[in-house]
C-alpha cells in the first residue's frame, strides 16, 4: 500500500548575524526535496539532504522544516551531512569543497570557505564526502585526504595527506575504533589507520595500511570494525586482518551505524544487522515505489529511508513493505527547462535538448504544477502509462485561455501533450494531428516529431513550431480540432540542413508571429496575406547572433530580442514586412560614464515584460537583470551571490502579473520574487487602499501605502479634506523606481507618505481621485493616517 506523508513547510527564519545573509519575505523557494543524498539523526528529529537544500522532520510533532537558499544556503550540490549532537550543529559538506554550519541553538549559518580557497588542491579533488565526531572535532573525510575541523572554535587544524609519500588521495569514510582513526581509501589506497594519541599524524609514515585496494565504506559498531570494497564485499577488520562476511549483489551506497544497528544501504534494498553481524531485517524498493535507496537511519525501531525519487520513506520495522513519503512539497527536480504561469497556475518542465536542439541523451520526465501553494506532480510513469506510449523531452507550455484545465506541452521527440488532468493526457503525433516528422534519409522508418515553443493567439489558436520540416509552423483550434500548416521553404529551403530547431515565439496583436531560429535568426510571419521574412547576423539587421533564444512584445510593440551572444530591440514591428532594410538595435547605456552595451555577448535565455513595461531579462550564466522600460536603468541585478538564486543559470521565468510575483526557473531550482507590482485592471471599479487606516507603527517611507487595481492609463491625485494637492502620478509618466513620492507600477500605486514640498504629512483623512484617461471613468477613495 502506497501512502503520502506530506506536511506544511516551515520555512527556518535565521536571526540576522554576522554568519549569514537571510533574505526577507520577498522570496520564496519552490525546490525539489524527492532526491536525497543522506539523512542524519540530529536530537530528536533527522535532516535529509536533497540536491541544494535541506529538510527536517520530527516524528513526535510531524513537522518539517526546511534549509535553502532563501535561508543562505550556496545553492551548490550537496554531498554529506552530518548533526552533532554535542554542539548542536547541522554540518552541510558540498562536492565543490564548501561546508556549511547551521547552528541550531541561534538559527545561523556560517560558511567555511577554507577548502574552496586552497590553491594547492585541485578544484576536482575538494568534494567533501563525510564527517565523523569525536570529542570537540570532527575528521572530515575528502577528495583529497583528512582535514581536523574544532567544532568548539569552528576552526581547522591539521590536514592528512596520506596517499603514497604524503600525496592527496581520496578518503571516502572514516571512523575512530579502540582511539585509531581508521580510512577507506580509493586509487588502491586500501585501509589507512593510525593512533589518535600520536601527535604528529600530519605525517604520513605514522600511517598504516592494512590492505591495498579499493574501499568505499568503514564504520565501528560495538566492539566490531566493518569496511566495504569497491566489490561490495564486507569485512570484518580483526587486527591486521579482513574477514569477508557478504556479498552485496548491488554497489552499497551508504554504512552507518543508528539506534543500535548497523544499516547498510544498497540502490534496492536495506540491511539491517545487530551485533555479531546478525540480521534483523531487509528492507527493498516495490512496484509502487521504484526508486534506488541512497541513505537510512532508525528513530525509535522506526526504519526511515532516503531516496532517489520519493524524498524519505518511513516504514515500521513490524510491516516492512509499507512506506510513507515524508518531504515538504516541490517540484519533481531542480533543473527547470521552462515555465508558463496563468490561472493561478505555474506549470513547470524539466525538458530537455540542447542550446544546438539535439535532443540527445532522450529525457524521461514529467511535470510540475504549483496550485496557489499546493504543488501537484505528475511523474514520468503515470504520463507513459495513461498514453501507453513513451514521450520524451517535454519542453515548452501553453495554457488554454477558453479551458484553463488544458495544458499543452511540446516534446521535442515524440509530439505535443494534451493534459487535463493525470487521468486524462493524450499523446498529439503524426498519426492524429497536423504534426510532422522529420524526413531522415539513411532511415526513413525514424520517427523524431520536434516540437519547441508555442503560444495561443487572442482567438484562442495555439501555435506551436516543429523542427526539421517543411511546415515548421502549426496553427491548432482546439475547438475544433483542426489543423493548418505553413510553408517556410522561401527563407528555408533545406529543414534539415538550413535550420536546427525554433525557439520561442510571440504573437503581437496585429497577428504577426515572432519566431526564434537557430540559424535563422528573427523570423516573421502574418498569415493575413501570408507575409514571411526573415533577418540575421549576415545582413544590416544587427543582430549579434544567428541564434534566437527569447522573443518579448512590450506594451509600445517594440519586439525585444535575446540571442545566444546579446540583446536586441526592433523599434518599429509594423513595418517590417514592406521595409526592405530592418535593423534592430542595441540597449546603449552609460557605465562610469562611458557607453556600453546593455547585456553584450550575454546568452539572453528569456524575457518578460511586466505591467509597467519594464524587463525581467534572464541570462545563461549570470542572473537576472531588471530594467526600466527603455532599458536605460538597471533596477535589479539577482545573481547566487546576492540573492537566493541557487544558480546563475536562469533557464526560464514566469510572472504572475495579478499578484506582482516572478519566478525564476534556474539549472539547481526554483525560486519566486515578490516585486510589489500587479497588472492593471479593465476598470477603476475595485481600487482599493491598503494598509488603512495607515497606524502609526507602520513605515510609510520603507514599506509605502498601495492603492490597488488601478486602470491602465490613470491619473491619481491625492489631497487632504480641504482638496489641497498633496501628491499625483499618472501612468507611463511616475514610474516606480524613479524616486517619486506617488509612483506607479502596473495596477499598484505607492505612497511614501509625503507631500509636494516632501514632508511627511501629518495625521489626518486623505482623499485619492482617480481618473482614466482613455474610459474618462473616476473613482474617490479616503485613507486615514494615523501618525
Amino acid at each position: 500500500m502506497k501512502t503520502y506523508f506530506f506536511i506544511i513547510t516551515f520555512l527556518l527564519a535565521f536571526v540576522p548575524s554576522s554568519w549569514s545573509q537571510n533574505y526577507d519575505t520577498s522570496w520564496v523557494g519552490h525546490f525539489s526535496y524527492l532526491d536525497i543524498k543522506e539523512v542524519v539523526y540530529g536530537d530528536t528529529k533527522f535532516y535529509a539532504a536533497s540536491e541544494n537544500a535541506i529538510f527536517s522532520y520530527d516524528p513526535l510533532s510531524n513537522q518539517l522544516s526546511t534549509i535553502t537558499t532563501i535561508n543562505g544556503l550556496s545553492g551548490e550540490l550537496i554531498s554529506t551531512i552530518y548533526y552533532s549532537t554535542q554542539y548542536e550543529l547541522l554540518l552541510i559538506g558540498y562536492e565543490n569543497g564548501l561546508i556549511e554550519v547551521y547552528k541550531e541553538s541561534d538559527q545561523e549559518l556560517l560558511k567555511v570557505i577554507d577548502i574552496i580557497n586552497k590553491t594547492t588542491i585541485p578544484p576536482s579533488q575538494k568534494k567533501i564526502n563525510h564527517f565523523n565526531e569525536i570529542d570537540e572535532v570532527v575528521y572530515i573525510a575528502t577528495d583529497y585526504g583528512i582535514s581536523v575541523y574544532n567544532l568548539a572554535d569552528l576552526e581547522f587544524g591539521d590536514t592528512y595527506y596520506i596517499g603514497t609519500n604524503g600525496s592527496q588521495v581520496k578518503v571516502n569514510q572514516t571512523t575512530i575504533f579502540n582511539n585509531e582513526i581508521y580510512a577507506a581509501c580509493s586509487s588502491n589506497m586500501g585501509i589507512k589507520k593510525a593512533s589518535l594519541s600520536n601527535p604528529n599524524l600530519i605525517d604520513f609514515q605514522f600511517w598504516t595500511t592494512l590492505i591495498t585496494g579499493n574501499f568505499t565504506n568503514v564504520a565501528a559498531f560495538g566492539s566490531q570494525l566493518y569496511t566495504v570494497n569497491s566489490s561490495n564485499r564486507i569485512f570484518e577488520i580483526v587486527g591486521t586482518s579482513l574477514n569477508p562476511l557478504f556479498v552485496y549483489p548491488q554497489s552499497v551506497a551508504d554504512l552507518k551505524v543508528s539506534d543500535n544497528s548497523l544499516l547498510v544501504t544498497t540502490p534496492s534494498k536495506l540491511y539491517q544487522y545487530a551485533t555479531g553481524f546478525n540480521i534483523i531485517d531487509t528492507y527493498t524498493t516495490n512496484p509502487e515505489f521504484q526508486t534506488s535507496f541512497t541513505s537510512a537511519l532508525t528513530i525509535d525501531n522506526v526504519i526511515y529511508i532516503g531516496t532517489t525519487d520519493f524524498g524519505v520513506l518511513r516504514s515500521k520495522t513490524t510491516s516492512t513493505s509499507e512506506y510513507e513519503e515524508i518531504h515538504p512539497q516541490g517540484p519533481l527536480l531542480n533543473s527547470v527547462f521552462s515555465l508558463e504561469y496563468g490561472y493561478n497556475n505555474l506549470w513547470v518542465s524539466f525538458g530537455a535538448y540542447t542550446i544546438f536542439f539535439n535532443p540527445s541523451p532522450l529525457q524521461k520526465r514529467g511535470v510540475s504544477r504549483l496550485y496557489n501553494t499546493e504543488w501537484e506532480n505528475i511523474r514520468y510513469d503515470s504520463i507513459q502509462n495513461t498514453i501507453q506510449s513513451d514521450v520524451y523531452n517535454l519542453n515548452e507550455i501553453a495554457i488554454n485561455p477558453l479551458d484553463p484545465s488544458q495544458v499543452f506541452i511540446s516534446s521535442f521527440h515524440s509530439g505535443l501533450l494534451s493534459i487535463k488532468s493525470e487521468d486524462s493526457i493524450e499523446l498529439l503525433n503524426p498519426a492524429n494531428s497536423g504534426l510532422e516528422s522529420q524526413i531522415y534519409e539513411p532511415n526513413p522508418n525514424y520517427i523524431t516529431i520536434r516540437i519547441s515553443g508555442s503560444s495561443f493567439d487572442n482567438e484562442a489558436n495555439l501555435w506551436v513550431l516543429n523542427s526539421k520540416v517543411k511546415n515548421p509552423l502549426k496553427k491548432l483550434n482546439p475547438s475544433t480540432n483542426q489543423w493548418t500548416s505553413y510553408d517556410f521553404t522561401p527563407i528555408i529551403p533545406d529543414p534539415s540542413g538550413n535550420e536546427l530547431g525554433f525557439s520561442d515565439i510571440a504573437i503581437g496583436s496585429d497577428g504577426t508571429k515572432w519566431i526564434g531560429g537557430y540559424k535563422s535568426g528573427l523570423i516573421g510571419f502574418n498569415e493575413d496575406g501570408m507575409l514571411l521574412k526573415n533577418i540575421n547576423d549576415k545582413d544590416v539587421a544587427n543582430l549579434p547572433s544567428a541564434a534566437v533564444k527569447a522573443l518579448a512584445l512590450d506594451k509600445n510593440n517594440v519586439l525585444w530580442i535575446g540571442t545566444y551572444r546579446g540583446l536586441r530591440v526592433l523599434y518599429n514591428t509594423s513595418n517590417f514586412f514592406s521595409e526592405e532594410v530592418v535593423r534592430t538595435e542595441p540597449i546603449i547605456i552609460l557605465e562610469d560614464g562611458l557607453p556600453q552595451e546593455l547585456l553584450a555577448q550575454q546568452f539572453i535565455s528569456d524575457i518578460i515584460v511586466d505591467g509597467s513595461n519594464n524587463k525581467w531579462i534572464s541570462t545563461a550564466d549570470a542572473g537576472v537583470f531588471y530594467v526600466s522600460s527603455d532599458g536605460q536603468k538597471t533596477i535589479h541585478h539577482f545573481t547566487k551571490d546576492n540573492s537566493p538564486l541557487p544558480s546563475n543559470g536562469v533557464n526560464a521565468m514566469a510572472l504572475d502579473s495579478e499578484n506582482g510575483i516572478v519566478y525564476f526557473g534556474t539549472t539547481r531550482g526554483l525560486v519566486a520574487f515578490t516585486t510589489g507590482g500587479s497588472s492593471t485592471a479593465e476598470s477603476l471599479e475595485d481600487v482599493y487602499v491598503y494598509p488603512n487606516p495607515v497606524r502609526p507603527g507602520f513605515n510609510m517611507a520603507e514599506d509605502k501605502i498601495k492603492i490597488k487595481n488601478i486602470s491602465d492609463n490613470v491619473n491619481i491625485k491625492i489631497t487632504d479634506i480641504e482638496g489641497n494637492l498633496v501628491a499625483e502620478a499618472q501612468s507611463n509618466v511616475n514610474l516606480r523606481y524613479k524616486n517619486y513620492n506617488l509612483e506607479i507600477d502596473g495596477g499598484t500605486a505607492y505612497w511614501n507618505g509625503k507631500n509636494l514640498a516632501n514632508n511627511t504629512v501629518a495625521s489626518g483623512v486623505y482623499l485619492v481621485l482617480f481618473s482614466d484617461f482613455d474610459t474618462l471613468e473616476t473613482n474617490v477613495s479616503k485613507i486615514m493616517i494615523i501618525r
